[in-house]
């Protein structure tokens, strides 16, 4: 393994908390060759020392983009969208009489097909949530991913992975050759940049958060750490998603369960703990 290679990596983890596999050298120089050649870099030595000479942020942010995994699709693995129409919004809703209101939080929203599944779920739940104030925050490290996610505009087959024809047109209008996420859906979105690897403590409470097959390419330190505060941002009663091959430490103050192709932590009650 290259020296370079060697710091590519400590610098990805510090970063943004991934943990790249010493045997990645041909995956981090295939996605990075495009930067090199921008920069003229002839290798990537030359890309690290102009990385660490720290005289452009934003190279650093390129880096960092080319090196995240931004695959994603609308409805991706069906089952939490279903539990979150059939199952978790009308308990909140029971449970939600006063104030009427439901917070919402996809992290590493990626490109946007998640949060804007959610906005759908919900939207085909109306008229029940008529009178609701409703907020969906949608997150990534990504700026690119969410220039993506802000214009919701996807090319055919972004648009029909996931979604049924009866969804595409419900909720997506054509638009120069592709597809566009319709005004009111776009509306219940608000996207915000967030590196999970920084402070978010006062975020929340949040009644449910999305944080699906994200936490998997951290190092356990990280995971835990970044899991500490997802807590955090949970309500009382708050129910955290992630993807059902996250398999890692989990402690009393959740409940787990694994349905279909997601992993269901409910926050424990206080009252079930003592």
């Amino acid at each position: 393994m290259s020296l370079a290679f060697a710091r590519l990596r400590r610098l990805i983890g510090s970063v943004a908390g991934i943990s790249l596999g010493a045997d990645k050298l041909y995956f981090a120089q295939s996605r990075l060759e495009p930067i090199m050649r921008a920069h003229e870099c002839r290798d990537l030595a030359m890309l690290m020392r102009l990385i660490e000479k720290h005289e452009d942020e934003a190279l650093l942010q390129r880096v960092v983009e080319a090196m995240t995994n931004n695959e994603t699709s609308f409805f991706r693995d069906r089952v939490p969208f279903e539990k979150l129409r059939q199952e978790w919004l009308p308990e909140l809703m029971a449970r939600r009489g006063e104030p009427r209101r439901l917070r919402i939080w996809s992290a590493a929203c990626s490109t946007g097909q998640e949060p804007y599944s959610i906005a759908m779920a919900l939207a085909e739940s109306e008229p029940d949530l008529e009178d609701w104030t409703i907020e969906i925050l949608a997150t990534d490290i990504s700026e690119l991913a969410l220039e993506t996610a802000r214009r919701g505009v996807y090319s055919q087959f972004e648009a029909q992975r996931g979604l049924t024809t009866a969804r595409l047109l419900r909720h997506l209008e054509p638009f120069k050759g592709y597809w566009r996420v319709n005004d009111a859906l776009r509306a219940r979105v608000a996207f915000q940049k967030l590196n999970l690897l920084d402070e978010f403590r006062d975020a929340g409470p949040y009644d449910i958060v999305f944080c699906r097959n994200v936490l998997m390419y951290f190092e356990p330190d990280v995971r835990r750490d970044v899991m500490t505060r997802l807590f955090g941002a949970l309500a009382e009663d708050g129910v955290l998603i992630l993807g059902a091959a996250e398999t890692m430490e989990f402690d009393e103050r959740f409940t787990t369960s694994t349905s279909g192709d997601c992993r269901i932590l409910p926050r424990r009650r206080r009252a079930a703990i003592a």
